[in-house]
């Protein structure tokens, strides 16, 4: 018999982009060939898609770990490499999700509905994208960026029409068994059912769904018993049915009290899903009481004296027996009139369509802050400037340079200055710390010098933290003078 996970931890990782390729044509008799570096694949995403074939999250629980393709990288000829394989999981339909501070991301209710809870990594651009006028046959090209990697918190809260609620052993189950088709396991002792029971009924024209939550007990809202594990199940049912057992020989236990007591918690539980289609909380779903049992004797003669009771609370009272079958067709025509008009009253929404919204001509993209951690340094934030830097090669010239005129069009450069930076201030951007040259002519046409050089970069006679550090240690003593620093200083 296979379990029943309605909670797992997923953990999922987007594919990683594939980097851009640096070539150049090269062919007999055609010497200009120029660049052909093809551009990198994207990495596949990570989408979850309800699928009304899955009840249940067990597949996660066995195998909470999934990863979507990378894109493979470029190559010469202009071939650009192949986008990475996505990764759809199929949910079951009423699962929401949520990040690790309980955030709630989407709420996946509805065959078909996909959301794509982590991106694939660009892929980075050859040398062919990167040719402009002054710069005809780039000597680099950009690496391929990760990936987002995120831990998820899956819920699934039941989507049903009708909720049962009654405490341990008062014949939910058995309901559900004579209302419908579902066959959950029967037994005469407390707690029998574990997980949670849907059964389809069909009521003349009207088709609903009917779920059997487990046995509930005083303190469920504070989490005694099974109560938070299945309150939530309650969250979308739109009329709960409160299931007595006036058959009883419990000492202090009888219709009235049960009622209150289950009530208590309903009221004490905080659903998660405060505007779930408009329903409101648990204490504000239409109510039914059904007096089950009444094939007993003493318990006809019991429901008889309670229920006027409730009656006077406005709650529609039936009175039956799930082993003789008494009173079942009236009370199926009660819940299918009930379903039928809440459906009438809130109809479906209609589907969301997609929501473009241009960026403000005066929006930035990145912010420049003091460092809290750096004497004189600065952080630049963004989305632009610090996915710039990841798919920079460090060890390229070209490519570093490539860096400095984007960072400079963007306008980093115009708020250092701003904000009043110094020659050799250490610049943080994502995880990558350098040291700001205003003097290098950053954001103009460049002169065009040798493959991966840019001769910007060798235009500073500013010493560098590097030299200043050897510097330093010579005077110390801790390492002998270079020939060439004796030379220089001659």
């Amino acid at each position: 018999m296979s379990k029943f996970i309605d909670r797992v931890v997923l953990h999922v990782r987007a594919g990683k982009g594939g980097h851009g390729c640096a070539s150049v044509h090269r062919e007999k008799f055609k010497p200009l060939g120029g660049p052909d570096g093809g551009n990198g694949g994207h990495g596949g995403d990570v989408i979850l898609e309800v699928d009304p074939n899955v009840h249940t999250l067990l597949d996660f629980h066995f195998h909470p770990h999934a990863k979507a393709g990378n894109g493979k990288p470029g190559e010469g000829g202009h071939r650009d490499g192949k986008r990475g394989a996505e990764l759809v999981l199929k949910v079951p339909d009423g699962t929401m999700v949520l990040d690790n501070d309980g955030a709630v991301l989407v709420d996946l209710v509805g065959a078909g509905n996909r959301f794509i809870v982590a991106r694939g990594g660009r892929g980075g651009l050859g040398n062919a994208a990167l040719a402009s006028k002054a710069r005809k046959a780039p000597g680099f090209a950009l690496l391929g960026s990760d990936g987002e990697e995120l831990e998820l918190v899956l819920e699934l809260k039941s989507v049903a029409d009708v909720g049962l609620v009654g405490f341990p052993s008062a014949g939910k189950s058995s309901l559900v068994s004579v209302l419908s088709a579902a066959k959950p396991k029967i037994a005469d002792y407390p707690f029998t059912t574990l997980v949670p029971n849907l059964g389809v009924v069909a009521s003349g024209d009207t088709t609903f769904t009917v779920a059997d939550v487990p046995g509930l007990i005083p303190g469920a809202s504070e989490g005694r018993g099974l109560g938070l594990d299945f309150l939530r199940h309650l969250e979308r049912c739109a009329v709960l049915a409160h299931v007595v057992d006036c058959a009883t020989l419990e000492p202090g236990r009888d219709p009235v009290s049960d009622v209150d007591a289950l009530e208590a918690e309903l009221a004490s539980y905080t659903p998660a899903l405060s505007a779930d289609a408009g329903l409101g909380d648990l204490a504000e779903r239409p109510r039914v009481v059904i007096l089950n049992k009444i094939d007993v004797p003493d318990a006809a003669e019991l429901a008889e004296m309670v229920t006027p009771e409730f009656t006077e609370r406005g709650w529609p009272v039936f009175e039956i027996s799930a082993v003789s079958r008494a009173g079942l067709r009236t009370l199926t025509f009660a819940l299918a009139d009930l379903v039928r008009r809440y459906r009438e009253e809130h109809p479906k929404a209609a589907p969301k369509r997609p929501v473009i919204r241009p960026i403000a001509v005066d929006e930035a993209g990145f912010s420049v802050v003091a460092d809290p951690t750096e004497p004189g340094g600065f952080l630049v934030r963004g989305p632009r400037p610090e996915r710039w830097v990841r798919q920079t090669q460090f060890d390229n010239d070209e490519a570093v340079g490539y860096l400095a005129d984007r960072l400079a069009r963007l306008g980093v450069e115009d708020e250092l200055v701003r904000l009043g930076a110094e020659p050799g201030a250490p610049v943080t951007i994502g995880e990558v710390t350098f040291e700001w040259e205003p003097q290098i002519s950053a954001g103009i046409d460049m002169v065009p010098t040798g493959r991966g050089t840019d001769i910007r970069l060798e235009q500073s006679d500013r010493v560098s933290a590097a030299e200043r550090k050897h510097a330093s240690r010579v005077r110390r003593g801790l390492v002998a003078e270079d020939r060439e620093d004796r030379e220089d200083r001659q």
